[in-house]
């Protein structure tokens, strides 16, 4: 396993906790959902549960994410990060048929 930030293990513990962005938790209460998830599950579980999620739930699983990295942030007295709502792509290649691609490849 390679090396990870603190602060990454903390995202990951804030991801897969009980607390929601809804409830505007301060860093109080933002302490003690890491503090309780990294015992219930260790660095490890929380990963594993991370990852589960994103491969289930990969669109909410990434909203989730970045407001977990934020709320780390602000523990550490950093800035916390602006963020842009993810909205669909409507450009005319995200409409494009992806089996339409695929055959051109195939039969070139």
């Amino acid at each position: 396993m390679y090396p990870r930030s603190v602060r990454a293990l903390q995202a990951d513990a804030l991801f897969v906790s009980v607390l929601q962005r809804g409830d505007e938790p301060n860093a109080s209460e933002i302490w003690r959902a890491v503090t309780a998830a990294l015992t219930a599950y260790g660095g490890a579980g929380c990963a594993e549960r991370v990852a589960q999620e994103f491969g289930d739930h990969p669109e909410t699983a990434a909203v989730r994410m970045r407001w977990a990295r934020a709320a780390v942030a602000i523990l550490e007295g950093q800035p916390v990060p602006r963020t842009r709502p993810m909205v669909a792509d409507e450009s005319p290649a995200s409409r494009r048929n992806p089996a339409t691609g695929l055959s051109a490849i195939r039969s070139a």
